[in-house]
């Protein structure tokens, strides 16, 4: 008589890990459809006030002819 309630426990607590697991990848499957980096034509532009450069060159250059 006790293999019979250990065996349903058992069964429960395995039912018990599907579900949660069926949940995890339900909250990975939601949360992969969010965006949390800023869009790729972001990516690649660099803040030249910050770095301390001017967008043309240097004063003391020649313009080329």
């Amino acid at each position: 008589m006790a293999t019979t309630f250990m065996k349903r426990q058992k069964e429960m607590k395995r039912l018990e890990k599907q579900r949660a697991k069926a949940e995890r990848r339900a909250q990975k499957k939601l949360a992969k459809g969010t965006p949390t980096e800023p869009p790729a034509d972001d990516l690649g532009t660099v803040d030249r006030e910050a770095m301390g450069t001017d967008l043309v060159g240097p004063p003391d250059s020649e313009p080329h002819v």
